[in-house]
């Protein structure tokens, strides 16, 4: 199958002809500070990721049930999952029917609700709860975000932009394991970290009270002053003009349509079947390289590699956390230089070498070491290598290419199928891990997750530019 990814209509033809007003990453202020509070919806997801991984210690020490179950710290992980699944299915038909702007709103107060409901769970069932409102919040806020930064993005940089809210996802995860460690003294410990994740949310619903509606949505509810306003503040007027001519275009295609999109007209048109096979198909890809597998249990990993202490694990899970923001940022300047196709297939290659590293690692690892030894610091490489492997490359290429490949009437639905297909796939890897392991043992656990891998870098390469 080849798939060719679209961008705006004309704009490489006139950038071509026009290259000195090609934008830069940095180039308009306003687009950035819109880019980056729209962000703040990946910091929430990526927070919520990495939090779980360091409270899910000190839960189990709280309630005793907990620690004696697999299969409620796996529940406690994957209900926010099930939550999100819920959440990017509604935030679709949310975003096309109410805008990015509401929907990136709506996000905030559900994840917000949650946060105040995590920290107050007098037992681990009202704790589930939370989990599932948090990550409703998620859900909705995975589908809007790179949607409203695609849709405010110079075509020449939208790679990078729509990156930025993977970095930002990145920068959650590591604020997580620093708020993790600051509160590993303080009474109440995972109540605080947990708890704290409502902020965020708020400050974002604050200064989306300042910000647009996404020019395309505007013009594609027939709202083109207000939408012409938007666009005044991101282009020179010289670049407007075709800019305005684009979003006309797409209205035009879209009444011509004239009938309103369905879940099953996605499946009724051979290229869109397509694309969204192809969209779909990178997002599940990246759920099973078992990136939240990681991220979720990283801490948890870290004392079945023989680093008992909490501290410590949270501490070596910090350093993990670190470099998968700065694998982010490489991504950033790759994706819109190197294309989608050869990152994701980069990124791949690197993390099946690395998950044999820890299959490795596991697999030689004598029974319950004091201090890790020489096994163990070779799971934390292996770890770190997979991280700086997949972070540049899976992260942000699955987001990017389905905020770019659908077109315009179908971005919301698409965009919120894929989505599920996500949030799907990372449910499954998130709720039979620790079972798994138990079951058949670390080292067969990640062997499993890079044969896993094998196959879907044959399915990638597949896949055209």
């Amino acid at each position: 199958m080849t798939l060719t990814i679209q961008t705006a209509p004309g704009s490489s033809g006139y950038l071509d002809m026009f290259p000195e007003r090609r934008m830069s990453y940095f180039g308009n202020s306003y687009i950035l500070g819109l880019t980056v509070t729209a962000g703040i919806g990946g910091l929430l997801f990526g927070y919520d990721t990495g939090v779980i991984s360091g409270a899910l210690l000190y839960i189990k020490d709280d309630f005793q049930v907990v620690k004696q179950s697999s299969f409620l710290q796996e529940t406690i992980v994957s209900m926010a999952i099930v939550g999100a699944m819920i959440g990017a299915a509604a935030g679709g038909w949310i975003n096309d029917y109410y805008g990015r702007k509401k929907a990136t709103m709506f996000a905030d107060v559900v994840f917000a609700a949650g946060a105040i409901v995590m920290a107050a769970a007098p037992d681990p069932y009202v704790l589930i709860s939370g989990r599932l409102l948090v990550g409703l919040g998620v859900g909705v806020a995975s589908v809007t975000a790179p949607v409203y930064i695609a849709e405010a993005s110079p075509s020449e940089v939208r790679g990078g932009l729509v990156s930025t809210n993977v970095l930002m996802i990145t920068g959650g995860q590591f604020l997580s394991y620093l708020v993790n460690s600051a509160f590993t003294q303080v009474p109440g410990t995972w109540r605080w970290m947990l708890g704290v994740s409502g902020f965020p949310a708020v400050i974002q619903f604050g200064l989306m009270l300042f910000m647009p509606e996404s020019p395309r949505w505007l013009f594609m509810k027939n709202r083109k002053a207000e939408a012409i306003q938007v666009l005044t503040k991101m282009y020179d007027i010289s670049r407007l003009e075709d800019e305005i001519d684009h979003l006309s275009a797409a209205e035009e295609e879209e009444k011509q349509r004239n009938r309103t999109v369905g879940y099953l007209d996605v499946f009724r048109s051979k290229e869109l079947r397509l694309a969204f096979i192809a969209g779909a198909g990178l997002q599940a890809f990246q759920q099973f390289t078992g990136i939240n597998t990681v991220m979720y249990y990283s801490p948890t990993i870290v004392q079945m590699a023989g680093f008992h202490s909490n501290q410590l694990a949270l501490f070596l899970s910090l350093i993990v956390a670190a470099m998968n923001a700065a694998g982010t940022v490489v991504g950033i300047y790759f994706i819109d230089h190197c294309g989608r196709k050869k990152l994701a297939l980069s990124s791949l290659f690197g993390v099946i070498i690395s998950l044999v590293i820890l299959s490795v690692s596991f697999f030689k690892q004598p029974d319950a070491p004091n201090d890790g030894g020489l096994y163990g610091w070779l799971a934390v490489l292996g770890l770190a290598l997979y991280i700086a492997f997949f972070a540049p490359g899976m992260g942000p290429v699955p987001w990017t290419v389905n905020s770019e490949i659908y077109p315009q009437q179908y971005r919301g639905i698409c965009g919120g199928m894929s989505a599920t297909v996500n949030w799907i796939s990372n449910l499954i890897v998130a709720q039979t891990f620790l079972s798994i392991a138990e079951a058949a043992g670390t080292g067969t656990t990640f062997l499993i997750l890079a044969d896993l891998e094998r196959k879907s870098l044959w399915k990638c390469q597949r896949l055209g530019q």
